[in-house]
């Protein structure tokens, strides 16, 4: 039973609102979740919350529904971890297999287009928010706002992977604590900042857990295992290796383990195997599914739900063509995003053993700085791609620029922003009213103007 009064079905509800509001890509998303988690209800402390997102950037998959399903986990442990995380995915695996049948039957998406097109720029508020508050409250120093600006220019300017980033930033802060404790033990240096952590339902004062055991490891495992290969289980004997349910669930299998640093470190392969081996995809469909990824709740991963649906529609087998994009779209889905959770329930339980330690926690430090460089890098790449309908790559050896071209400056798109960050930052509106009142001032702009 949980240490705590907030009931399950209490926090079902604010998981509701967390998968409603997840746009913009992992930046925003996570955003969101500090914003209702840690500021609002603060059920969760700015140093709990950190170090769940810590040990889910070191992991393979969206980081943004990882980090719902650690929290949930550490309210309700597997039932909110498995609410926290369904639900996260429920909005974007709705509203795509509807785009992906409406996109099947008449390739015409524009409403769905107009929803949502003032929505993007109102999460740039909302993003810009979160880099704000996490940076003061976690960049401490000089050194880790030195870590961190080293972060974003790595990424941003010189594209090292991400992976690298974290790692380097990890062994940075490891061995940093051996040197200098005092300057990389920054979660100490929160704890002694204005607000206390007694505020918090879940605090760093809550007795630290039970080691896991042993067993209690191999249970997930097994269990884990046995539900991500449940579709090639049911589909492999019933219709054969060669067929495309079975296909769909051995490829996304594959890709959901390789996914480090986000959605796009994956995207080019998914899309080069999806049209040139497989057949699945034709040539620029892939950036249609992108579009509605981009557009809808959820994780940006999520597109791979759209190729999933479109390789079965168009390779049906026995069943109709609507019937095979639907049951696509669920293997697919499905095979994402369970290992997601298996990485949570297994490792999660070591990682809050773990956290008063020393070692952890001074690494964990280095990776906290590297990841406020890492939102802002995904910030900036958020309003580049908003504000602006035609952004320039240029590479001078190792160096990549991003440039915009200011004369395709979206005016509306920029006004909507401004927009929603007065109405955020002045005006104290609450999320909700900001992203309704910019979805609706987008719907009449696109329809009346773009359409």
């Amino acid at each position: 039973m949980p240490s705590h009064n907030v009931t399950l079905r209490e926090a079902f509800w604010v998981w509701v609102k967390v998968a409603i509001y997840s746009f913009g890509g992992p930046a925003g998303q996570i955003a969101v979740m500090h914003k209702l988690l840690v500021e609002e209800k603060r059920w969760v402390s700015e140093n709990r919350f950190l170090h769940a997102l810590n040990y889910t950037m070191l992991l393979p998959g969206p980081e943004a529904q990882q980090l719902a399903v650690y929290l949930g986990w550490l309210l309700h442990k597997t039932k909110g971890g498995l609410i926290a995380g369904t639900l996260f995915v429920l909005p974007g695996f709705v509203s795509i297999l509807l785009l992906s049948i409406l996109y099947a039957g008449f390739q015409e998406i524009t409403l769905v287009q107009a929803l949502f097109y003032g929505l993007k720029p109102a999460v740039l508020a909302v993003v810009l928010e979160a880099v704000m508050r996490i940076g003061r409250r976690s960049l401490k120093n000089g050194v880790m706002v030195t870590l961190s600006g080293l972060a974003f220019v790595g990424i941003f300017f010189f594209n090292i992977p991400f992976p690298i980033i974290v790692l380097v930033a990890g062994i940075t802060g490891f061995v940093g604590g051996k040197l200098w404790l005092e300057t990389f033990d920054v979660v100490k240096q929160r704890q002694t900042g204005a607000e206390s952590e007694n505020d918090y339902v879940i605090t760093d004062s809550i007795a630290q857990a039970q080691k896991p055991s042993t067993r209690y490891a191999a249970q997930v495992a097994i269990v884990g295992a046995l539900l991500w290969n449940l579709p090639l289980l049911l589909t492999w004997p019933l219709l054969g290796r060669s067929h495309v349910f079975v296909e769909e669930a051995i490829f996304f299998s594959k890709t959901a383990v390789v996914t480090f640093g986000g959605a796009y470190a994956v995207l080019a392969y998914v899309a080069q195997q999806a049209v040139e081996v497989f057949g699945w995809l034709k040539p620029g469909e892939m950036l249609d599914g992108l579009g509605m990824a981009e557009t809808t709740p959820g994780p940006l991963i999520q597109v791979v739900q759209f190729v999933g649906f479109m390789g079965a529609y168009r390779n049906p087998g026995s069943f109709s063509p609507l019937q095979a994009g639907v049951i696509g779209s669920i293997i697919t889905t499905w095979v994402t995003y369970v290992p997601c959770f298996i990485w949570i329930f297994l490792g999660a339980p070591f990682i809050e053993f773990w956290r008063n330690n020393k070692s952890l926690t001074t690494a964990l430090s280095g990776i906290t700085a590297a990841v406020v460089g890492v939102i802002l890098n995904l910030a900036v790449w958020f309003a580049l791609q908003t504000l602006f309908g035609v952004v320039d790559e240029y590479q001078f050896g190792p160096l990549r620029l991003l440039i915009p071209q200011w004369r395709t400056v979206d005016s509306a798109a920029l006004f909507i922003a401004v927009a929603a960050f007065v109405a955020l930052f002045r005006f104290k509106l609450s999320m909700l009213i900001t992203l309704a009142g910019s979805a609706a001032l987008g719907i009449v702009y696109y329809l009346l103007i773009l359409a």
